[in-house]
């Protein structure tokens, strides 16, 4: 019964519970694992929901109030939300080494004349990819698809297509096979993520030390 009193008081003062992030993908797979496990590690009050989704649908859910914190492209409208810059996220284009376009710059378009290894269907950036393609007038043909940056460029290396990966992922990229990799050209794809909220002074407290962790290197490089 007092172990029950202590969680209980703990939630009723605000200083435990759970606090649902929504990011896209390359936030969840390139820039949280690490800052939100050393979150739990220093917060052992705190749980996080973290689900990936397009980021207009992460707006959606802040204004309705189902999501505490958001991390989303700087492509959407973010009317009525507060927003803090998180990180830039250009997208790259990459290719195999002998691939047609190879032997220049080559743009959005341009490559939809080709096949491409994609993420999965449900993931952020291939519904955004596929948005881009469907604004152009063209259908992106995705011949196979990787649950992960990582398996998308082994597949690109060894000949299966082409694929769009974030900078930060192919910077991480230690694979033996090469390929080529070519910055894209249209605007959407100079994107930069943004910390977002209704209301950062309004936050749960349980939800402040998670908004901290993640705007901490916001202070620190401004």
């Amino acid at each position: 019964a007092d172990h029950l009193q202590q969680d209980l008081a703990a939630y009723a003062n605000g200083v435990k519970g759970q606090v649902r992030l929504l990011c896209n993908t390359t936030a969840l797979s390139e820039y949280l694992p690490e800052l939100l496990a050393d979150v739990l590690r220093d917060n052992p009050y705190l749980d996080i929901d973290l689900q990936e989704l397009p980021s207009l649908r992460i707006t959606q859910a802040l204004r309705q109030g189902t999501a505490d914190l958001g991390i989303i492209s700087d492509a959407v409208d973010t009317h009525g939300l507060q927003t803090l810059p998180f990180r830039d996220d250009p997208l790259v284009l990459i290719m195999p080494a002998t691939h047609a376009l190879a032997a220049g710059p080559a743009s959005f378009i341009d490559s939809l004349q080709h096949d491409f290894v994609g993420l999965a269907a449900h993931s952020a950036l291939a519904v955004y990819l596929e948005e881009q393609a469907l604004h152009a007038g063209f259908r992106l043909h995705t011949r196979i698809r990787a649950e992960s940056f990582d398996g998308l460029m082994r597949m690109v290396a060894r000949g299966a297509g082409l694929g769009i990966v974030p900078q930060a992922a192919l910077e991480r990229w230690s694979g033996k096979h090469r390929f080529k990799a070519q910055p894209l050209r249209e605007d959407w794809a100079s994107r930069r993520l943004l910390l977002c909220a209704r209301s950062f002074e309004q936050l749960p407290g349980y939800a402040k030390a998670l908004f901290d962790a993640l705007a901490l290197p916001l202070r620190k490089n401004p």
